[in-house]
C-alpha cells in the first residue's frame, strides 16, 4: 500500500511539474507556430451562408478547409488586433495575488463574481480570450476598473472531508455582455506591485451549432489542485497508506488553483490545440466537463466532442450524456490518455450549483452507497458497484505512466487516414511523443467491436520499470457510425508546440498533420461512414 500511494504521490508531483515547467516555457515567449495551410476560402464546400449586405453574392458561414470545417466567424474574430500582454512577467511570489470565481463557466447575460486576495493596495483585471490573434496568441475584450486589494482569511480544510473551501469577500463582479465572444479566457489579476495571476473562465453558447465541441476538464484541474494543501490525492502532510486517509473527498472550485500560475492545466494540456484550432478557423465552441453534465443533451447539436489532454474525472451524467450521442452519430475524440477514470459527482456549494467535485475514491465509504449506487463515487469506473471501465465505450485502458522518459509512437497502420500527408510508413516512430499517462488495448476488458489500433509502442512504467505497449485506438460504432479516438498518450496536445532550440528529434510537425486529419474526418459527421475502424487488435493481442 504504501508503494501505490508513493506511485500516486509521484505521478501528481509529475503532473504539477508538467504545468509549472510547459508554462514556464509558453510565458517566456515560446510560440506555437502551426506549420499547415491556413485558412483558406478558395475552394469551400457549402453548409450554411451568411448575408452580403453589398448585394453580392453571400459567403458560405462555414466550409471544409485542409484540417476541418471552418467557421467564417473565427477566421474574422481572430483578424483582430491581438496581444501578447496576457503573458505573466517578472518573478512573482506565490499567493501574492490570486482568486476565483463564482462560475468556471458563464453565458450571455450572467453575471461573473470574482473573489481576490492579494497584498497590492490596488490592482485590475483584463480578460483575455485565448486563441491565435496573428500568432500573439490573445485578444484583450475588457478591463476593469481599478480596485482596492484585500488580504482574505485562509481557506482551511478539516476531517472527514478535507475539502479546501475559500469564504471571501467579493472584489468585482461583471456581466457577461454582447462583447465577451465565446471561448475559453484568462482573467489576468494585475497588482499595482507587479503581482500577477490567472482565472480561467469558459464562455459558452447554448445556442451553438458548431462542428467541434471543445471541453475544458476542469473536474481534473480540481483533482490535481493543491491549494490549501489537499487535493484528491494527497493531504496536507504525508500518511502512510494508499490513497492516503487525509486527502480530500470534495473538491471545491470555490478557491483559487494553486499552480500553472492560477490556469490549473489549461496552458499546457488545451491550450495549444485551442491555438491551432483558432488560427484555422475551425468552427468549434466552449465547454467544460459541467456543461456536458447539466446540458449534454445539447452534444447532439454537434458533429465531435473533443476530450483534451487529462480528463480523467467524469460524472455518471457526463457519461450517459456522451455515450447518448455517439449513439446517435455524434463522434468522440480522446486526445489525452487515461480519459474516464475515476467517478465522480456533482453537488452546490456555497456560491451556487454544480461548484463541488465528489469522490471518496473508496465506493463502500460514499454516504451514498447502497443508498444511490448510480451516484457513487469510485477510485475507477470498472470497479464495484458500477463495473464500467473507459474501455467499453473508448476500447483503450489506462495502464500506467512515466513522468521522466518519453517513448516515440510507432507506426502500425500507415494506411490509416490518421497517417496522410506525413509520409509515415509502417515502423515510423514520432519522438518523444508518448509520456505522463499511458493507455493500452487489453483484450481481458469490456471493449467495444471494431478496435482498430493505429500505433503500437514499447513504454516503461516508471513506478515498477513494467515494459508495456500505449496503443492509438479507432473505433466505430456499428449501428451509429459514429467514430471514437484515443491518442495513447497525455502529451499529445502539448507536444503541438514548438520544440526547444537545439532539439534533434522534434514530434510538432507531425502531430499537428495527425491533429489536422483527426479533426478533418471527424468534422465530417459520423466517420464510419466513409472511413469504418477495421479490427487489429487481435494482431498485437492475440
Amino acid at each position: 500500500m504504501k508503494a501505490r500511494h508513493q506511485r500516486e504521490a509521484a505521478r501528481r508531483r509529475g503532473l504539477l511539474l508538467i504545468g509549472v515547467i510547459a508554462v514556464a516555457v509558453i510565458l517566456v515567449g515560446a510560440s506555437i507556430a502551426i506549420n499547415s495551410t491556413p485558412s483558406s476560402a478558395k475552394h469551400p464546400t457549402k453548409t450554411s451562408r451568411s448575408k452580403n449586405r453589398g448585394g453580392g453574392r453571400s459567403l458560405p458561414t462555414t466550409f471544409h478547409g485542409p484540417n476541418g470545417v471552418e467557421a467564417r466567424w473565427v477566421i474574422n474574430q481572430n483578424k483582430l488586433p491581438g496581444t501578447t500582454a496576457w503573458k505573466i512577467t517578472g518573478a512573482q511570489t506565490p499567493n501574492a495575488i490570486m482568486g476565483y470565481t463564482n462560475r468556471p463557466q458563464a453565458r450571455r447575460g450572467q453575471t461573473v463574481n470574482v473573489y481576490v486576495s492579494t497584498v497590492a493596495p490596488t490592482f485590475r483585471i483584463e480578460a483575455f480570450r485565448m486563441g491565435y490573434y496573428q500568432g500573439l496568441g490573445a485578444r484583450l475584450m475588457w478591463t476593469s476598473k481599478t480596485l482596492t486589494g484585500v488580504v482574505q482569511p485562509s481557506c482551511q480544510a478539516s476531517a472527514p472531508l478535507y475539502m479546501v473551501q475559500c469564504n471571501w469577500q467579493r472584489s468585482t463582479s461583471f456581466t457577461i455582455s454582447k462583447a465577451f465572444v465565446q471561448g475559453d479566457y484568462l482573467l489576468k489579476l494585475v497588482g499595482s506591485g507587479g503581482q500577477q495571476s490567472y482565472i480561467p473562465l469558459t464562455v459558452w453558447d447554448p445556442n451553438s451549432t458548431a462542428t467541434y465541441v471543445v471541453m475544458n476538464a476542469v473536474f481534473t484541474w480540481q483533482a490535481f489542485n493543491p491549494f490549501g494543501g489537499y487535493d484528491l490525492y494527497q493531504g496536507a502532510t504525508p500518511e502512510p497508506g494508499y490513497p492516503p486517509p487525509n486527502r480530500s473527498r470534495v473538491l471545491s472550485f470555490d478557491r483559487p488553483y494553486g499552480y500553472g500560475n492560477g490556469a490549473a492545466n489549461f496552458l499546457t494540456n488545451e491550450y495549444p490545440l485551442i491555438r491551432y484550432m483558432e488560427k484555422h478557423g475551425l468552427n468549434l465552441t466552449y465547454w467544460t466537463n459541467i456543461t456536458l453534465a447539466i446540458h449534454g443533451n445539447l452534444l447532439t447539436h454537434h458533429k465531435a466532442l473533443l476530450s483534451l489532454g487529462h480528463d480523467e474525472e467524469w460524472s455518471t451524467r457526463m457519461r450517459s450524456n456522451a455515450v447518448a450521442a455517439s449513439d446517435h452519430g455524434v463522434n468522440l475524440v480522446f486526445f489525452g490518455a487515461s480519459p474516464i477514470l475515476r467517478k465522480v459527482r456533482l453537488q452546490a456549494s456555497p456560491l451556487g450549483p454544480n461548484l463541488e467535485v465528489v469522490n471518496y475514491r473508496d465506493p463502500q465509504a460514499d454516504p451514498l452507497y447502497g443508498v444511490n449506487n448510480a451516484r457513487v463515487t469510485q477510485n475507477w469506473w470498472g470497479q464495484p458497484p458500477a463495473n464500467l471501465p473507459a474501455s467499453s465505450l473508448i476500447g483503450d485502458t489506462y495502464i500506467g505512466y512515466n513522468n521522466n522518459l518519453s517513448f516515440p509512437m510507432v507506426v502500425t497502420d500507415p494506411h490509416s487516414w490518421l497517417y496522410a500527408r506525413t509520409g509515415l510508413t509502417s515502423g515510423s516512430t514520432i519522438p518523444g511523443l508518448l509520456k505522463y499517462d499511458f493507455d493500452g488495448y487489453n483484450p481481458q476488458r469490456a471493449n467495444p467491436p471494431g478496435v482498430e489500433i493505429l500505433s503500437h509502442s514499447p513504454v516503461v512504467i516508471g513506478f515498477d520499470n513494467q515494459k508495456m505497449y500505449a496503443d492509438t485506438t479507432y473505433v466505430t460504432n456499428s449501428s451509429s457510425k459514429a467514430g471514437i479516438f484515443e491518442s495513447g498518450t497525455n502529451n499529445w496536445i502539448a507536444a503541438m508546440l514548438n520544440c526547444a532550440p537545439g532539439t534533434t528529434s522534434c514530434p510538432s510537425h507531425l502531430v499537428r498533420l495527425m491533429t489536422g486529419n483527426i479533426l478533418k474526418l471527424f468534422g465530417n459527421g459520423p466517420t464510419g461512414l466513409t472511413q469504418p475502424s477495421i479490427a487489429n487488435w487481435s494482431k498485437f493481442y492475440g
